[in-house]
């Protein structure tokens, strides 16, 4: 279960400067991530076929960077 996100303002702190620390922390929670991976269901065995070629692809960039 989730906590409430409690941002402390100091006093005369810009309501934007606020505004932004709290969309830091909800952004950290991972709330809106896990919402939309929610949406559709994504197989086990396709799920592990993405992170493959995900890593694959990576081991090129950091190949061609040497």
């Amino acid at each position: 279960m989730s906590d409430m996100i409690i941002v402390q303002i100091k006093e005369g702190e810009n309501i934007e400067r606020a505004l932004k620390k709290f969309k830091r922390k909800f952004e950290k929670t991972g709330v809106i991530r896990e919402l939309r991976s929610r949406q559709a269901f994504i197989k086990p065995s396709v799920r592990r076929r993405d992170e493959i070629k995900k890593a694959v692809y990576v081991q090129k960039i950091q190949a061609s960077e040497d």
